[in-house]
């Protein structure tokens, strides 16, 4: 079981954070062109940080802790994975708050004065 645990999380993230897109109008992931626009640098960025630091022996990834899938630099699957989850959702909560603080959409109990 320990070597699903960073997978499981990823689950998990993407499993809470997922009904952000419906309940508050999210609309994270039905705009897949900006979604795209807003990962790319930052995935960029770190995969080829994580590479780098990878290939360097700065850090690396315990088998024990991942599937066993390796990408070409030494990078697990379940850190690609990161990179991509752990960002929509953040943007995914962020435009939650937006939308709420702004009055676009009422909080789920909130009475109408």
């Amino acid at each position: 079981m320990a070597r699903f645990q960073y997978l499981i999380l990823m689950g998990l993230c993407v499993l809470i954070t997922l009904p952000l897109e419906f309940v508050f109008d999210a609309r994270v992931w039905r705009r897949p062109r900006r979604l795209a626009v807003a990962l790319a640098p930052a995935f960029v960025a770190f995969v080829l940080w994580d590479l780098w630091a990878t290939s360097t022996g700065t850090w690396g990834f315990n088998p024990e802790y991942t599937v066993g899938v390796t990408l070409p630099g030494g990078m697990a699957i379940e850190e690609l994975l990161f990179f991509v989850v752990i960002p929509v959702c953040t943007l995914l909560t962020l435009e939650s708050v937006r939308n709420v603080l702004s009055g676009r959409v009422r909080r789920p109990g909130a009475r109408v004065r």
